[in-house]
């Protein structure tokens, strides 16, 4: 008679998945507070540093559905771990780079592969199978908060690296710590979960077809642009931003933690309102209120006290976003092919952190300001906003396929 292994319990899974989301999340997040000490080190422009991690945003795009259909073929499990080894090659060769051009080819190449197999496709729909339906908005809300936790974290240890260590052994640290984190994979196995074995059998073939003609993915593809460029921006570049208005780099690691901080109860909300209200129109109030952050902080007087009040206000949506937009995917196509369907959906997001991230340095190059990016963040965010609110998330599920 065989012997089956019970499955793990959900709660420790979702806080493995958090944790590796968290670290992976947590490096990119602190990018901005290099980019002073490599472009004086090395003698880059801002462009050059903001070029790598434009790029780096675009390759997590262009990769995620890519890597999502290696897991939904073969399970998550492969693609997380292999995942975690190459964000750790990724952060060592950042670290060695002496080039601009070997810095474009680490940090945005290597380590934007690696985010796609590391973070919400992979781990959302990893989840998204292990969970039955009605723990799905708990479990994905817990796994968001338990990765801003992570991010928190990872703020006053990088900014005190950066000043013990300097860059290069900071990155070093965070290219082992992500490594190591790479065993915590395992358990994530999703094949055949729970969550999976109440939809209807399917191809991806048809779930992609179905896709395609859906107006509400297109909508929420093009939405998910603002959320990416109004991140991106402000994670790489508000450090230079405050040292350029006079705070030093003492207020931008507050503001920084205190976006991470505010990040972890805001996702965990999101992904419990989600199950009680409409998450498309929930997703349009959240885009509303960051245009509104956004413009009160460019508008008002500069200080400590408003940067602090704009960073926790930011922080509660930073991230309460993706499982929303993970469950709107969930809830009209299933489960089956999650990490494909978000990956495609999760494109527009990187499009938008590639133009947020780029265009913030080649501005500033130009023109000595971000102003212009941060009324472009208002803009793109009232867009998203009136794009979310008429999507439909009633279930759509595509036919199997016949064989011939």
């Amino acid at each position: 008679m065989r012997m089956q292994l019970s499955r793990p319990d959900p709660l420790l899974l979702v806080l493995l998945g958090g944790a590796i989301m968290g670290l992976a999340l947590g490096a990119r997040h602190v990018q901005g507070l290099f980019l002073i000490p490599l472009t004086t080190t090395h003698g880059w422009s801002r462009s050059d540093f903001a070029f790598a991690l434009a790029l780096q945003n675009l390759v997590w795009g262009l990769a995620q559905p890519f890597t999502g259909m290696i897991a939904d073929r073969f399970g998550s499990v492969r693609v997380i771990f292999g995942g975690c080894l190459l964000y750790g090659f990724g952060l060592y060769c950042m670290s060695q780079a002496t080039t601009s051009g070997q810095f474009v080819v680490s940090a945005g190449l290597l380590v934007g592969v690696a985010l796609s197999c590391t973070s919400f496709g992979a781990v959302y729909g990893a989840l998204s199978r292990i969970l039955p339906a009605e723990r799905r908005g708990w479990g994905l809300g817990l796994a968001g908060a338990a990765g801003g936790l992570g991010q928190f974290m990872s703020v006053p240890v990088a900014q005190s690296a950066l000043g013990s260590m300097g860059p290069v052994d900071t990155l070093v640290m965070l290219a082992i710590a992500m490594t190591v984190l790479s065993v915590f994979a395992f358990p994530l196995n999703d094949r055949n979960g729970i969550g999976e074995s109440s939809s209807p059998p399917q191809t991806m073939r048809s779930v992609l077809r179905a896709a395609r003609a859906h107006k509400g993915f297109w909508m929420l593809g093009i939405g998910f642009l603002a959320c990416g460029f109004q991140l991106a921006f402000i994670a790489t570049h508000l450090p230079a931003y405050l040292l350029d208005r006079g705070l030093g780099g003492q207020s931008a690691m507050i503001a920084l933690a205190l976006i991470a901080m505010a990040n972890v109860a805001g996702t965990y909300a999101c992904g419990l309102l989600g199950n009680l209200v409409r998450k498309a129109q929930l997703l349009a109030w959240v885009y509303l209120a960051r245009s509104l952050a956004i413009a009160c902080f460019v508008m008002l007087p500069l200080s400590e006290a408003t940067l602090y009040v704009f960073s926790f206000i930011m922080g509660l949506l930073w991230l309460g976003t993706v499982p929303l937009t993970s469950g709107v995917v969930a809830q009209i196509f299933g489960v089956r092919y999650l990490a494909t369907l978000f990956g495609f959906v999760f494109f527009g997001h990187q499009v938008g952190s590639f133009l947020g991230v780029w265009l913030g340095g080649l501005v500033f190059d130009a023109t000595g300001s971000y102003d212009a990016v941060w009324y472009g963040a208002v803009a793109v965010g009232l867009a998203a906003a009136l794009l979310h609110w008429p999507i439909q998330e009633t279930a759509v599920p595509a036919p199997a396929e016949q064989p011939a």
